[in-house]
């Protein structure tokens, strides 16, 4: 699993910040809490994410956003433009690749899981 170690919590809410400016359709009480998958269009490793996230999805119920990063502006863009897939929960990101295990053990780590339906 490939968290980014190097990024504070309060650096993910900053990130995640940025990333809800470029796209203020993430700003709604539904969406702010829930784990975010950054892509684009045509990325075949983006559709594998997906799949892994299904697969963990029939196991555990949990709730993503898609996020295409062509929305962003440049920099914001270029920030996940070699990176994606990413996954950004409230409080970590985790680079791609990850598997239906890793998912398992950042949800069972997640402080707060009261967002999910």
């Amino acid at each position: 699993m490939d968290y980014d170690n190097n990024i504070a919590e309060q650096d993910i809410a900053e990130l995640r910040a940025r990333i809800v400016a470029a796209n203020p359709s993430l700003d709604t009480s539904e969406n702010i809490d829930n784990w975010w998958l950054l892509g684009t269009t045509g990325c075949h490793l983006c559709d594998v994410a997906e799949q892994v996230i299904a697969q963990f999805q029939t196991v555990q119920r949990l709730t993503y956003q898609y996020v295409d990063i062509a929305d962003f502006d440049e920099p914001l863009m270029m920030t996940f433009a070699t990176t994606i897939p990413v996954i950004i929960t409230p409080t970590v990101r985790l680079n791609y690749p990850f598997s239906v295990l890793d998912l398992q053990q950042l949800f069972m780590s997640a402080p707060s899981q009261d967002s999910l339906p």
